[in-house]
């Protein structure tokens, strides 16, 4: 990837339109107020200075981004781009601020900050914003979801479950690689979800924690049927089907997965799990999660346990719900959002069921369906710097739309309470500010661990 073109067209010209005593521009990300959550958690950024600030701009790159820009019929700032291959040796002259990794930022507080480190770059903060609001908005917003079910999810376990703390990280699993654009996207928003959750089937997010957050395995999975492995034995053989995934991968202690609505749900759950093959489940050591995978996602997976319940039996916990043998659960992989987890969770408190019973699977509405909306994501320019080093507040305060005013002056966050907050750099005074430099002039300053990060969102794996 050529850096000089991740930019969007109108970027090109902009280093002509700064005032000509400008020797510094500095930039800061939030996630504004009004956003579907009050609280995001910072998630992503490392990966883009590992993958993209980590290479150097070369002089192929300029020729061949002249090239494409001036025929797309915008300026080129040669000059510029030049200087910095032969003075930088192609590494960008920015300071990148940014508040620890896993941090739950309450919206309206800077989660990154960036600003130039050589005057005649000026131009290239705000240059950057195209790929650096991305690289940070997307990974956030797939972190702050799945933090926030984390935290729904906890809370019934901790009031249905005997072992809400042995239970809650496998509750919520990633379904989401096929519904993502790319690899990248499966890559960013997969090592995202596992900020907050161990289960996944979404092998790029294991593969990006390991690249870029020194983990060795972030993630767990099992055994699972699809409906082509199902439905190629034929409807006559369903139950031989079914046989076949005990017999090849049950076990003491191990869990394989079988959807069983490829003809009938509750054929399959009262006929072929309950009386042909109970006693194999029965008797395997392991736990068989059967797969509703289709009809009202907020009502069949309720039904599929109660069913489960009358054929297997179920035990009372210490809090006095339900839990099903042993030797089976459910998982629910379809139409899974923020919204049908609470439904289902509900369900199962006024239904006497212990949350335990029911894990999800999330596919596109955990890597698909969100946008740099859902939080209200921005990255807007703070402060210019004159020659003479002084720097003065910029900011933008539409008045036909308040809620997008920006903030005045080079930002600093600082612990108010136990609450992250925004002061002006200029108002610090010896309050410890909590955004810290990151990267600076081609080098990484600070390698944020996985499991530093699952720490700091989650205070426990």
């Amino acid at each position: 990837m050529n850096f000089i073109l991740n930019t969007d067209s109108y970027k090109y010209s902009h280093y002509a339109q700064y005032p000509p005593e400008t020797a510094g521009i500095s930039a800061y990300i939030e996630s504004r107020r009004g956003g579907e959550y009050d609280t995001a958690l910072f998630f992503g950024l490392q990966m883009f200075l590992k993958a993209y600030l980590a290479r150097p701009v070369t002089a192929a790159d300029v020729e061949e981004a002249e090239a494409l820009v001036t025929a797309h019929g915008l300026p080129f700032n040669r000059p510029g781009w030049e200087t910095l291959v032969d003075r930088h040796g192609g590494y960008l002259p920015v300071t990148i601020e940014a508040l620890p990794e896993g941090m739950l930022v309450p919206a309206g507080t800077p989660m990154v900050q960036v600003r130039n480190t050589d005057p005649d770059f000026f131009w290239l903060p705000t240059f950057l914003e195209t790929a650096l609001l991305r690289a940070v908005w997307y990974p956030s917003t797939v972190a702050t979801v799945s933090w926030h079910v984390r935290q729904m999810i906890a809370e019934t376990l901790e009031k249905t479950c005997d072992t809400p703390s042995d239970v809650l990280p496998t509750r919520l699993h990633d379904f989401g690689a096929r519904g993502a654009t790319s690899l990248e996207q499966a890559g960013l928003g997969g090592v995202a979800h596992l900020v907050s959750f161990l289960g996944t089937d979404t092998v790029a997010g294991l593969v990006y924690g390991r690249r870029f957050y020194h983990e060795p395995m972030a993630g767990i999975s099992i055994p699972a049927a699809e409906h082509s492995t199902m439905t190629s034995w034929g409807e006559a053989r369903e139950a031989a089907a079914y046989e076949n995934m005990i017999a090849r991968f049950g076990g003491e202690g191990k869990l394989v997965a079988v959807v069983s609505d490829s003809y009938d749900l509750f054929r399959a759950v009262r006929n072929i799990w309950g009386e042909e093959l109970k006693e194999k489940v029965e008797k395997m050591g392991g736990t068989l999660v059967v797969r509703p995978d289709s009809g009202d996602a907020t009502r069949v997976p309720i039904d599929t346990i109660e069913m489960l319940g009358e054929i297997f039996g179920f035990s009372v916990n210490t809090k006095g719900y339900k839990v099903l043998s042993p030797c089976v659960r459910v998982i629910q992989g379809d139409g899974v959002n923020p919204r049908t987890i609470r439904i289902l969770l509900g369900s199962m408190v006024e239904r006497g069921w212990s949350a335990e019973n029911l894990a999800f699977g999330m596919g596109a509405g955990l890597l698909q369906k969100v946008n740099r909306d859902t939080l209200r994501f921005a990255m807007k320019a703070n402060a210019r710097q004159d020659k003479d080093g002084t720097w003065h507040g910029i900011a933008k305060d539409p008045k036909t739309d308040p809620g997008k005013a920006s903030k005045r002056y080079r930002q600093a966050v600082v612990m108010e309470g136990d609450i992250p907050v925004a002061v002006p750099l200029k108002d610090l005074g010896d309050r410890r500010n909590l955004l810290e430099t990151v990267w600076e002039d081609g080098a990484l300053k600070r390698d944020w661990t996985l499991a530093q990060i699952r720490e700091r969102a989650n205070g426990r794996s």
